[in-house]
């Protein structure tokens, strides 16, 4: 045999050894689940030992003279050989081997599972838009799933995703179908979608009015605005004009005061107040009385006025005081 063929069958051999065998079955287990792996057509005659492997490690084993100690565990065997896997996990996808001796100690029975995981799929989710006439079915779990809907008994097309969307045409009434599914759970829901014309346009006034309302209650706002602060400008423009005007007539009149609007005259009696008595001025040639004549010009100055009479405020500067002549002696009267 030439060496090309002996390669060719070496290469055949280890393909044939590496390959998956053909008798594998497909299990599929709900993530957070337990699973039986049975073995179909399996009895129990003449059997003493089953081993179950996951890989290549040994994680069952069932004796008849030995029954399982530990039947809490993850992984436990019955009599029938089956495993039970509990509270399946993403981790538990692998392969599964069971192999099982008979008393003899010579190999019954090798098979081999696949175990997959998915997780549940949840109930569908049905939204429509009558404005834009179209409708969404959607998911929020699931592993892998598929979504068919069904409009008016008619089949759309399925997709392999979590929402699935349709656009529908002139129709008021619509029954649809929505089904989600996977390898290990199924769930549908069925609404009837009711779109009206008259609804539509309801919906489109609706909208159009709502909006036309803010824009007019914009620009009436915007407006007063607007004329405020020209009655603003226009008033503190007068003000400033007035004061212009008013200095440029107490320049030329004299010194009198000029009252600009918005503030408030003054009083002549305010405007003019009295002056300090050490300070206040006196008429010329006035001369102080003498000492007896200042204490009794005090005395009466200090008497307070009765009760009937009122006190005339004098307005403006004091008016100066009559001249007071001091009397003479009685003695110096009779000798002159």
């Amino acid at each position: 045999m030439s060496l090309a063929c002996q390669i060719f069958l070496l290469i055949f051999v280890f393909s044939i050894q590496g390959a998956a065998p053909a008798n594998d079955d497909i299990v599929w287990g709900t993530l957070g689940q337990d699973i039986n792996l049975d073995i179909p057509g399996f009895q129990m005659i003449n059997i003493d030992d089953i081993h179950w492997e996951k890989g290549k490690k040994k994680v069952a084993r069932f004796q008849i003279s030995n029954k399982p100690k530990n039947p809490d565990e993850k992984y436990n065997v019955s009599m029938n050989g089956t495993l039970k896997i509990k509270h399946l996990m993403l981790e538990d996808s692998d392969t599964y081997k069971v192999v099982i001796y008979d008393k003899d100690g010579k190999n019954a029975l090798e098979k081999t599972f696949q175990l997959k995981i998915q997780e549940k799929v949840s109930t569908p989710n049905i939204d429509w838009n009558c404005i834009n006439k179209t409708l969404v079915c959607k998911i929020s779990n699931g592993t892998d799933p598929e979504l068919k809907l069904y409009v008016n008994g008619t089949s759309i097309k399925p997709v392999s995703s979590k929402f699935s969307t349709y656009r529908f045409i002139n129709k008021q009434k619509i029954l649809v179908n929505c089904t989600a599914e996977n390898k290990v759970s199924k769930e549908s829901d069925v609404k009837m979608i009711t779109c009206s014309e008259k609804g539509l346009d309801l919906y489109f006034i609706i909208g159009v009015c709502g909006g036309s309302t803010i824009f007019v209650i914009f620009m009436v706002l915007l407006i007063f605005y607007i004329n405020k602060r020209k009655k603003q400008n226009s008033r503190r423009n007068d003000e400033e004009l007035e004061i212009k005007a008013c200095r440029v007539t107490t320049k030329k009149r004299g010194p009198k005061p000029c009252q600009v609007p918005g503030s408030t005259p003054q009083s002549p009696a305010a405007s003019q107040a009295p002056p300090p008595p050490s300070h206040r001025p006196q008429a010329p040639g006035h001369r102080p009385p003498p000492p007896g004549h200042r204490a009794q010009h005090n005395q009466q100055r200090k008497a307070p006025p009765p009760p009937a009479t009122q006190v005339y405020q004098q307005k403006g500067p004091p008016l100066p005081r009559p001249r007071v002549q001091p009397k003479a002696p009685r003695g110096a009267t009779g000798n002159s």
